[in-house]
């Protein structure tokens, strides 16, 4: 009995000890970096975990043999491993998640300045990662934007291909462009805020369409692009990005983490862009794309503070050299009349940062600040530009029962100064505010946003701007949400181009300027649909009305020696509906499939008009399948645009007024078979379409760029004579799309993680 009894203690105190000492850990990744607060589950038990932000997690005690171990993690495909463990032993499993494309789960900031799921936010925010834009490579991300949907980088000039970002059909200056939630663009500089970031340094792309002043100011008219890059943290160890097209154009991507001491790690990222071909494939004598050599360094640092407090701060810097013009030109012939061409140097940098202050209540200072020095000639009109932004805000989070709160004072300082007839002396702007936001969660199911900023413009005076937002929760799969809100944005006539039209002539300001305002609101609809099969369906729907007063426009016809500034007599609309479509098959095919339907038009004297350049139809697709055995992925991406109204010069303009129905479409196969590398390649532009078809020709006048020949009567009208048939001058103004054929492309990545 005494030896039955010794037998059972021994086997209890083995079998607890076994219990103590058998454990699952181990390491979860995903798109090359470590993640951290992923959910993990130990299938059929009350075991659950998070990892850590190494991305690391562990188990203690397991009883069972074998099992299932659930891993998700918003962005990425839920996994699910089952395991086989001897008792006493320790089992080491690692998860490397795939991304998920449908991402409605995300999480986002730029919606509130807060860190919140997707799903959960008041405000709709689109969310776009890097596999996102893998699907069709570019040299830029202003390139990249040309797959979203509601979304068109808009070429501007014929010859240096100058270009903005339309939100829903509204020009370049009503969007803001951020960098971290930092604002880093002006009107002068918008293409530039978008070129040279290297590619493979981007976590995501944040996009708001519709006012968003009460948060950010001036220029969130139209909405805002926010740029998160990576945390060095999280980031590979080294990463490389190369492709080259049949047009020769070279892109190099290069992403280098590493540790200084214990406390801080850094991120160094390089782009350099080469396009040295001179093409004429529409046979004009001018170039059909501007000839440019970039480069750009980005570096990130972040540092380990007590309390895990955030410290964080990166900078720019970026070069240019393009020019576009006759095929024949040369530097030597730089700013005279004898060859033409349009050269721009541009020299850029910027510095953003967070700062958590060392306090209980938790208090954030961000900056940034950026330099922009432009040297530019137009044939003979030189256009040289300094511009100096500094940015100040400092924001204090709180919770308090069913309240979420914020409060922010922010101040900008703005210094413009040129060469042209438009600005006598240099510019001086202070732009200070302060803003106030409160989420109210009454239930799980019902949630509201209150906010307010008034800002005091040096110039203008004082600016308020409102914000509302209500989010109704009908189930897990349906959610509703209604957005109100103002936006505004400081004078400011000054854009790169704009000494090309304005160089020669008198600036006129027929009154005072006022701010432009809007009134915006939108209402979002959002379903899933999870199929018995596995199948997923994301639909995103959102209706949309903006009004604009005081918009400012500019008058080239009353007087040809002049340009006349003043406010717009009446008022602008913007209204549409846009879809969004995710569909996920279980066998690896996906659908993203985007819609927006538009109606812009500016109202004066009771006289409607839709303004140049503005579609009312866009539509995008991204097909994406992967053939497992071959570990071969294709991608086919594309897009649509309906006819645009287009600015022609007199009514005997024999250009077409309107552009035809036109798609740019592009594949790509990507091969992943090997370790740590990805070779891919295809064909962007697959139906070949360029501005060129069904227009005599697309530039007016190339065979005398400096007027030379144009006669003018005693009005100062163009006269029709024998030279010059339809009464045109020199004009690089028509233009709405890309000049580039069909073009194949491969390219080569490295990610050693």
């Amino acid at each position: 009995m005494k030896n039955s009894i010794l037998i059972l203690i021994l086997f209890n105190l083995q079998f607890s000890f076994a219990q103590e000492t058998t454990k699952i850990s181990g390491f979860i990744s995903g798109e090359g970096r470590k993640i951290q607060a992923a959910n993990v589950h130990l299938l059929g038990t009350n075991q659950k975990t998070i990892s850590d932000s190494l991305g690391y997690y562990s188990f203690e005690n397991i009883e069972m043999e074998n099992g299932r171990i659930q891993v998700t993690s918003t962005g990425f495909k839920p996994v699910t491993q089952r395991f086989s463990i001897i008792k006493g032993q320790n089992l080491n499993l690692d998860f490397d998640l795939e991304d998920n494309d449908n991402q409605l789960n995300e999480v986002v900031v730029s919606g509130t300045l807060k860190a919140v799921k997707r799903l959960e936010s008041a405000v709709p925010v689109e969310v776009y990662s890097p596999t996102f834009f893998k699907k069709n490579p570019t040299a830029s991300i202003y390139d990249a934007l040309q797959n979203i949907n509601g979304v068109r980088p808009q070429l501007n000039c014929g010859v240096c291909n100058t270009g903005d970002i339309h939100i829903n059909g509204l020009e370049g200056p009503y969007t803001l462009v951020l960098i971290d939630g930092m604002p880093i663009v002006s009107s002068l500089s918008t293409v530039y805020g978008l070129s040279g970031i290297p590619n493979s340094l981007v976590e995501r792309i944040e996009i708001v369409k519709g006012p968003a002043s009460s948060l950010y100011g001036s220029e969130a008219v139209g909405g805002l692009i926010n740029i998160i890059t990576k945390n060095p943290t999280n980031a590979p160890v080294f990463s490389a990005d190369y492709f080259t097209t049949s047009y020769f154009e070279s892109n190099l991507d290069l992403g280098m983490k590493f540790n200084v001491g214990k406390k801080a790690t850094s991120l160094l990222g390089v782009n350099y862009f080469n396009y040295d071909q001179v093409i004429d494939k529409d046979k004009d004598n001018f170039t059909d794309v501007t000839l440019s050599e970039r480069i750009s360094v980005f570096n990130k640092w972040n540092f380990q503070r007590n309390n895990n407090r955030l410290f964080t701060i990166a900078a720019r810097g970026m070069y240019e050299d393009r020019w576009g013009g006759d095929v024949r030109w040369e530097k030597k012939y730089r700013g005279g009349d004898e060859i033409y061409g349009e050269s721009i140097y541009t020299k850029r940098g910027e510095l953003i940062g967070s700062y958590q202050l060392p306090f209980e209540e938790k208090l954030m200072l961000s900056f940034s600040g950026n330099v922009h020095y432009q040297d530019s000639r137009y044939g003979t009109t030189s256009y040289i530009a300094n511009q100096k932004i500094g940015f100040l805000q400092l924001t204090w989070d709180k919770k308090s029962g069913r309240n979420d709160l914020l409060a922010g004072i922010a101040n900008r300082y703005t210094y413009y100064d040129d060469n042209t007839p438009a600005t006598e002396e240099a510019e001086s702007t202070w732009l200070p505010g302060i803003f106030v936001q409160d989420e109210i969660t009454f239930s799980p199911k019902s949630q509201v946003l209150l906010g307010a900023r008034y800002d005091y413009n040096s110039i203008h005076g004082s600016i308020f701007t409102p914000r509302l937002a209500y989010r109704f929760k009908a189930n897990e799969n349906t959610i509703f949400r209604l957005n109100a809100g103002t936006g505004f944005r400081v004078v400011n006539l000054f854009t790169e181009d704009h000494a090309a039209l304005t160089g020669s002539r008198d600036v006129v300001i027929q009154n005072d300027l006022k701010p432009e305002k809007s009134v915006n609101v939108n209402l979002n609809y959002i379903q899933k649909i999870n199929f018995e099969n596995g199948t997923f369906m994301g639909i995103e729907t959102t209706a949309f009305y903006t009004r604009f007063s005081n918009k400012i426009i500019s008058d080239y016809e009353t007087d040809p020696n002049k340009i006349i500034y003043d406010n717009i007599d009446g008022y602008a609309i913007s209204q549409g509906i846009s879809t969004n479509v995710d569909l996920n098959f279980t066998n690896g095919l996906k659908f993203i499939l985007g819609a927006t339907v538009l109606d812009n038009k500016n109202v004066q004297d009771k006289i409607s008009e839709r303004p140049f350049l503005t579609e009312r139809f866009t539509g995008t697709w991204s097909v994406s399948y992967k053939i497992q055995p071959w570990n071969l992925l294709l991608d086919y991406t594309g897009n649509v645009y309906s006819p645009m109204k287009l600015p022609l010069l007199n009514e005997y303009d024999p250009r077409n007024p309107n552009s035809p129905w036109y798609s740019i479409q592009n594949i790509q196969f990507t091969y992943t078979g090997w370790k740590d590398f990805e070779v891919y390649g295809g064909v962007k532009n697959l139906l070949n379409f360029t501005p060129k078809q069904n227009n005599p020709f697309l530039i007016s006048r190339t065979n005398d760029p400096f007027d030379k020949n144009v006669q003018y009567d005693s009005a100062g009208k163009v006269m029709v004579t024998p030279d010059n048939p339809y009464g045109l001058t020199f004009d690089t103004t028509y233009v709405y799309g890309q000049n580039q054929t069909i073009r194949g492309f491969i390219g080569l990545r490295y990610n050693l993680r």
